[in-house]
């Protein structure tokens, strides 16, 4: 593989028994398709695109061994040979295009959503109802042989080995940690008795399995919570399971409680790469490197550098299916990046929803959102280049449709431009160029520095248009809403509007913490943040030497004093996302916002903004109000009904995005609608 731009991400992996194509793999993503067996065509559908893309090695969701070890009540399971033929169904979708597939055995434990949880000991969970019931010796016994009897059962349907899941503050993590292992008995105490679950558990599988079947094991390196395992813990283990039969070793980092983040999009590209380079000169089975890694030059350069034999990326693989591929052809420029956002992935995961992408819509939709030739091409006009746009266009081309593209601005991107300013979501600037290469390449005629009106679509005899115009700023009525200290978030994230040291911000949705985040970025620290001034700020040990991987975090010295206000008497930032919303309210809460709700807006004079609290009056002394308090859609060019029945000559108008619906911006529904809608044009 010398002649490829990744030698070493696309090198095989000779395992002795069998050999992997290539150095990726596709992580562990529970899709909730795992779940129902009806789902299981859709599944080996999602699954069989991934191994026609070219990854090496892939992995499901997580599958329990029983019930005890539930997700959600009656989640995926391989506990009796009637599961099989399911499974079947996915193995053989990903062998006919010659990949590799590992089945995620998970116990739950104590973050199982349903009444049989069970854990080491019987503390409960922050992050689920149920609490657990401590395992009996009895009880361990049995787990064991339910871990062995599903690992069987997975061979039986055709997977080429499993990968049990042992970190991220499940189960075996639950057992291997003082902070949730309480027992006195030989199975708590020391590390030699809080591991014996987990290489008990290995070795019965492999001898189960026979020697010619994977083993992977999923291994916390940094727990990220207090009463996690020290470094010389993390190596112990590691090592145990190596002797107990361990094939492959990933590594994991945080518990799902943990109050560092560690995949959103703040976190740096390939932050705890030199984590599992540090393991990997311990052991002498290959160690994979994962977490934000979402690039093929980032994956090869840890590679090259020794820190890991493999690299793991899950949602990179709901971003584009053919990510390896296009690595392999040296068309990085046209991969569709994850931008870590979690919106349509873990939100929906967590929020007991099918996942998808944002990005890409079609992930686990595979035989719903079909992007097929039409055999009807229409002329179509899209107007506006942000999201929604962007995404019907160049999926209406790819169908075959004749498509122009208009936007007033000089360049595409939309509202995506004003969200990569924000610091931590930088990596928004990947999907504008994603899709600036997708307009090349489907064929999409591109009219920028355009305002085109509606007796031009007509009078230029396009079949379709579609209205992707999105919003206009709204200005509350406010007595003084006019006064030169009053900005919009417009005014400041694109238009770079000079901000004073002490700002309210009117409107505490996704917007207003936005603009918080900005405002409170040290300019010292250029963007996106390097990775020791990322670790300071969470108190991230990156060695690994503090038990954990915690450290004190550095105490900000923020460079404003902002005010965060919202009419709502509901918690500030409560439509935030699940996974992501408690990380900006981390950020605002350290650098000192004050946030209140319940605020009645009384006026803007040269003294700040007055407000009334609980029916109290007060005065906020701010040098500017920044309004993040609601838009409106811009639908100037939609006909009304009774214009369009009068003028059955004129083509169909439609609206997505924020011309649809401008409540709160939404690039996941715009996005999705855009394909959705070029999808069915000309039906």
């Amino acid at each position: 593989m010398t002649n490829t731009p990744y030698p070493h991400l696309l090198a095989p992996l000779d395992l002795g028994f069998t050999t992997l194509r290539n150095r990726v793999v596709m992580g562990s993503m529970h899709t909730g398709l795992e779940d129902r067996f009806y789902n299981y065509g859709k599944l080996a559908a999602f699954y069989r695109e991934r191994a026609r893309g070219g990854v090496g090695l892939i992995v499901t969701g997580g599958i329990s061994p029983n019930r005890s070890g539930w997700l959600l009540p009656f989640g995926g399971t391989l506990n009796f040979k009637g599961d099989v033929r399911n499974h079947r169904r996915v193995t053989s979708a990903v062998h006919e295009e010659g990949g590799k597939i590992l089945m995620q055995i998970l116990h739950a434990g104590r973050y199982g959503y349903q009444p049989f949880v069970v854990s080491a000991s019987d503390k409960k969970s922050p992050i689920s109802p149920f609490k657990p019931r401590a395992l009996t010796e009895a009880g361990i016994e049995r787990t064991i042989r339910d871990y062995a009897r599903c690992a069987r059962l997975a061979r039986e349907a055709g997977y080429d080995g499993i990968e049990v899941m042992g970190s991220e503050g499940y189960l075996l993590n639950q057992f291997l940690c003082a902070r949730t292992n309480l027992r006195t008995d030989r199975w708590g105490g020391s590390i030699e008795n809080r591991m014996r679950l987990p290489v008990e558990i290995v070795k019965r599988i492999r001898a189960e399995v026979g020697h010619d079947f994977i083993i992977m094991y999923r291994h916390s390196l940094l727990d990220l919570v207090d009463g996690g395992n020290t470094w010389e813990d993390v190596v112990a283990v590691a090592k145990a399971l190596q002797q107990a039969g361990v094939t492959i070793l990933n590594s994991g980092y945080g518990w799902h409680e943990a109050r560092v983040p560690t995949i959103v999009t703040s976190v740096p590209r390939a932050a705890f790469a030199g984590i599992a380079g540090r393991l990997r000169l311990e052991l002498t089975i290959p160690v994979v490197a994962s977490n934000r890694i979402n690039m093929p030059a980032e994956a090869e350069g840890i590679l090259q550098r020794g820190d890991a034999d493999m690299i793991s990326m899950a949602r990179p693989f709901l971003a584009d299916s053919h990510f390896v591929v296009k690595a392999a052809q040296g068309k990085a420029d046209e991969i569709n990046t994850c931008i870590g956002c979690n919106q349509a992935c873990l939100d929906h995961t967590f929020s007991n929803k099918r996942a998808s992408c944002l990005v890409n819509p079609r992930a686990c939709h595979e035989t719903e959102l079909v992007y097929a030739r039409t055999a009807r091409p229409r002329r179509v006009a899209v107007v506006g280049a942000g999201p929604a746009g962007l995404s019907a266009a160049t999926v209406a081309a790819e169908c075959g449709h004749d498509v122009t593209l208009f936007d007033s601005a000089d360049s595409v991107g939309g509202q995506f431009k004003i969200a990569m300013q924000i610091p931590g979501k930088e990596e928004f600037a990947e999907t504008i160029r994603y899709f600036r290469r997708r307009i090349d390449l489907t064929g999409v005629k591109l009219k920028l520095g355009v305002r085109v009106t509606r007796e031009q679509l007509i009078a230029e005899g396009y079949d379709e248009v579609v209205v992707a115009t999105g919003i206009k700023v709204r200005r509350p009525p406010i007595e003084g809403i006019d006064h030169p200290k009053v900005l919009s978030y417009i005014d400041v994230l694109q238009n770079k509007a000079p901000v004073g040291k002490r700002v309210a911000i009117i409107g505490a949705g996704g917007i207003g913490f936005d603009v918080g985040e900005y405002l409170l970025h040290d300019p010292k620290h250029p963007l996106p943040l390097a990775l020791d001034v990322w670790a300071r700020e969470w108190g991230v040990g990156l060695k690994g030497d503090t038990p954990g991987g915690l450290v004190a975090p550095a105490t900000p010295e923020p460079v404003r004093q902002l005010y965060l206000l919202q009419r709502k008497t509901s918690k500030l930032g409560a439509g935030l996302g699940k996974t992501s919303g408690w990380v900006h309210r981390a950020v605002l809460a350290r650098n000192g916002v004050v946030m209140i709700g319940g605020v009645q807006y009384d006026r803007i004079d040269d003294h700040g903004l007055h407000i009334t609290v609980g029916g109290e009056q007060r005065l906020l002394s701010v040098d500017n109000v920044v309004v993040c308090a609601g838009q409106d859609s811009l639908t100037e060019l939609m006909p009304s009904e009774e214009e369009a029945k009068a003028n059955p000559s004129w083509p169909r108008f439609r609206k997505i995005g924020g011309a649809a619906l401008a409540a709160e911006l939404d690039a996941k529904r715009a996005i999705k609608e855009g394909a959705e809608l070029a999808v069915g044009l000309g039906l």
